[in-house]
């Protein structure tokens, strides 16, 4: 333990009124402990570096908590009660937990079984034969029973040497007698084999379904292997379940904590997912705390009997947040809904292709005045600006007639919004999250193929945002790419490509601000600024520290920052210190 990163004393009692003894940082913290009949906190934190994110910050270099509360913020020195044990931060900060605006933990749970055929630095596919060559080694190395799936997730088309999607002829390499699915990264595409198609009944008379696109091969109605939105329900209903879906989900939850994260998203759960939540929190207590926002389709408007999610507080670190609806699909996947076309064109399509929406502005009219009007909270996916438009549009005519209310709607992704879009946004409170980990992992792909350099270099207009006054988030949209806070705040405030270019360098924020985006920001999206987002007397003891402080150091060396520590309620649920000398 002589690398031990923060000093945890046990059952002893420190009085303020004694000598605390600090490091010069290179050695492990020490305590001068003088023994207490009561204890009026469990534990505190010393240091300089602690950051707060209060709305009113006062000068704070101590920061004590009873049992799952923060009861002291401010001076060592104005501290009249006795502490159990202190930790002395000395070179390391201490900030709020981090809060993740939007994610899929459930899902992101399940990938971990799958095969990884995302390309570096996610996964080790570079090429279609190395994609392949992974999958080999995945079923090589299980026992698969007659008939049962191979499923990989991550492949990226725009990462790939060849630039394509794999088709069935390239998955039927692996096996013609295994049904075989992938998950394209950006979770809107899917690539399956020959066998696979027979399965799920897709054929050359097949149907386009509403949503979605059967890819053909060129001059023929054949499916070539690639679906597109709603066309992967068709196989996503043959993924299996884990054999241990409580352990599965748990293991999922204590990921997340290791990247400082105390207050997770299931963005777009279903039902049944919904279910094996609560079950899971049921069956052991959530570590942190996990927030479902139940899948919302046209099914809401055409069966009457259908069921409102319940809204209900936390309950073993679970409860339901509200409703999640997709209008588009993804930029890099090229089918976001745009206004004008794309950069270049997918494979076989026409010059004017624009993608297209999931559901028409009727519905999507419907669905946003059937939740606003039942107080539902929702989120509603929406890349592309006429994806946009179509959620304004329809929050517009919502509101109309009806009372002010603090309804919080939020545009998940907002990837392509315009300078117009934003005034109309920031006039109806609506709270954009940008999944601005974009930058780096298709910033590239935006300039040269997506968008173009113009457009490409407004993707996730945080700065336009601020400048506005407008109330924004940040996300990983995990498992889409780890739910690695530093390396999105890195993301958001350099905007530095893959190769090393600046993306729209005016999009650009201080890091303070990407910060306050991943706390405060997103406990107010969460309903949940009171008790979270910020270091305050009476809130959560959330807390997350890491190994330097991100304001002090050159933001693009962010991602040389680890995360030390992550306390949820009170409690470590991670450490990296009991991780690496396990």
């Amino acid at each position: 333990m002589k690398n031990l990163l923060f000093l945890v004393l046990g059952a002893l009692a420190l009085s303020c009124s004694g000598p605390l003894i600090a490091g010069d940082g290179s050695q492990p913290a020490k305590t001068s402990v003088v023994p207490s009949v009561s204890m009026e906190a469990d534990f505190a934190f010393y240091g300089d570096n602690i950051l707060t994110f209060a709305e009113q910050p006062t000068p704070t270099d101590f920061v004590a908590v009873k049992d799952d509360k923060i009861v002291f913020v401010g001076d060592r020195k104005d501290w009249r009660g006795s502490v159990g044990r202190v930790v002395l931060l000395e070179g390391q900060a201490l900030l709020p937990g981090f809060i993740d605006a939007h994610g899929h933990i459930s899902f992101h749970a399940r990938v971990a079984s799958l095969a990884n055929v995302a390309s570096p630095p996610v996964g080790p596919a570079k090429d279609i034969p190395g994609l392949l060559q992974e999958l080999k080694n995945y079923a090589d190395s299980r026992t698969l029973t007659k008939g049962q799936w191979i499923i990989g997730i991550g492949y990226d088309d725009s990462l790939l040497l060849e630039q394509r999607h794999p088709t069935r002829d390239d998955l039927d390499k692996v096996s013609n007698t295994h049904p075989i699915m992938l998950m394209h990264v950006s979770g809107h595409l899917a690539a399956i084999n020959s066998k696979a198609l027979e399965i799920a009944q897709l054929n050359a008379e097949s149907k386009d379904p509403a949503g979605g696109v059967i890819r053909r091969y060129p001059g023929t109605t054949q499916p070539n292997g690639v679906l597109e939105e709603s066309a992967t329900y068709v196989v996503r209903k043959y993924m299996t379940a884990s054999k241990e879906p409580f352990e599965e989900i748990h293991r999922g939850v204590l990921d997340y904590a290791r990247y400082g994260i105390t207050t997770a998203q299931d963005g777009a759960a279903s039902p049944q997912v919904v279910q094996l939540l609560q079950a899971s929190a049921a069956y052991r207590k959530f570590p942190i705390d996990v927030v479902a926002y139940q899948t919302a389709n046209e099914r809401y408007l055409n069966e009457p009997d259908l069921a409102l999610p319940v809204l209900a507080p936390y309950e073993n670190g679970f409860r339901v947040g509200g409703v999640k609806m997709v209008l588009d699909g993804s930029p890099q996947g090229k089918t976001a809904y745009l206004t004008k076309p794309y950069e270049v064109q997918p494979h076989g399509q026409h010059a004017d292709y624009r993608g297209y929406p999931i559901m028409p502005a009727a519905s999507v009219d419907a669905l946003f005045d059937k939740f606003i009007s039942a107080d539902i909270p929702f989120l509603a996916h929406a890349n592309g600006d006429a994806a946009a438009d179509l959620f304004i549009q329809a929050l517009t005519k919502s509101l109309e007639g009806k009372k002010s209310k603090d309804h919080r709607s939020v545009m998940i992704h907002a990837q392509t919004v315009r300078d117009d879009q934003l005034d109309s946004m920031g006039g109806m409170n609506v709270i954009p999250s940008y999944f601005s980990a974009h930058t780096f992992y298709w910033g590239d792909w935006h300039r040269g193929s997506v968008l173009g350099l113009e457009r490409g270099s407004r993707i996730s207009p945080t700065a336009s945002s601020l400048a506005k006054g407008i109330t924004f988030t940040l996300h990983n949209d995990a498992p889409i790419v780890p739910p690695d806070v530093m390396r999105l705040i890195w993301a958001t405030t350099n905007r530095l490509t893959r190769s090393g270019q600046v993306l729209g360098p005016n999009e650009r924020i201080s890091v303070e601000e990407a910060l306050k985006a991943v706390t405060l920001n997103a406990a107010y999206q969460y309903f949940e600024e009171d008790r979270k987002g910020s270091i305050e007397v009476g809130k959560q003891a959330d807390f997350v520290v890491l190994s330097a402080n991100p304001l002090s150091v050159a933001k693009e060396n962010l991602l040389n920052i680890k995360v030390l520590q992550t306390i949820a309620r009170g409690t470590t649920v991670f450490s990296l210190e009991d991780e690496t000398t396990e």
